[in-house]
């Protein structure tokens, strides 16, 4: 049973958007909070697998807490949930370690959909935000340095399809390579490029233009 946190000002959403997620027998929405700080609270006293929050809120927006959270526990998976069609937020928050990034205008089953494939490594994000997000990382990478970092060829297939939002297990069925084969790549991709999760890993892929090898 996963047990999210729900993060969200407004306590109608907040309920709705528990009605939706407890559709599936696989979820339970545990705790709720208004703001971020709230949400911080709760994570000292309690086990949580998956954050679903908002992006504007009092005393701590979401950009703000996905950067403590993931910096107290990166194994906790974030799903950014907001009503504002704004690629700087989407920019932000993946930089943060956000694992998504969904629009409150979303179906409810792609919302449950969102869910699963952030607990299984993979990043989701809103096709409206990523028409606009994608292309400002691929500019932002044209003035970035050049990548210095040696990779087998393993390695960069494995990036590139990270970058693409493939899941572990999608990766291995790809490549033909079991799970465990894929999470160990990209144990020692991470070590290598200096990044904290596979998130950071994705916009490195994207930034970078990695292309199959």
């Amino acid at each position: 049973m996963l047990r999210v946190l729900l993060v969200e000002d407004q306590a109608i959403v907040r309920q709705g958007l528990k009605v939706i997620l407890e559709q599936d027998n696989g979820i339970s929405v545990i705790h709720e909070a208004e703001n971020g700080q709230e949400a911080l609270d709760i994570l000292e006293k309690q086990v949580i697998d998956f954050v679903m929050m908002d992006v504007r809120m009092p005393v701590m927006n979401g950009i703000e807490a996905t950067r403590k959270i993931k910096g107290r526990w990166p194994d906790v998976k974030i799903l950014i949930l907001t009503t504002f069609n704004d690629d700087e937020y989407a920019v932000q928050a993946l930089q943060e370690g956000a694992n998504g990034f969904l629009l409150k205008t979303s179906e409810s089953g792609k919302l449950i959909e969102a869910v699963y494939s952030c607990m299984k490594g993979g990043l989701t994000i809103h096709e409206e935000v990523a028409a606009k997000v994608m292309p400002r990382l691929l500019q932002r990478s044209k003035n970035s340095s050049r990548m210095d970092v040696e990779f087998t060829e393993r390695e960069l297939a494995i990036t590139k399809l990270v970058g693409e939002g493939m899941t572990n297990k999608e990766i291995a069925e790809k490549l033909y390579l079991s799970i465990g084969t894929v999470k160990n790549h990209i144990t020692q991709i991470l070590q290598k490029t200096g990044l904290r999760d596979r998130t950071q890993l994705a916009i490195y892929a994207v930034k970078h233009d990695i292309s199959d090898v």
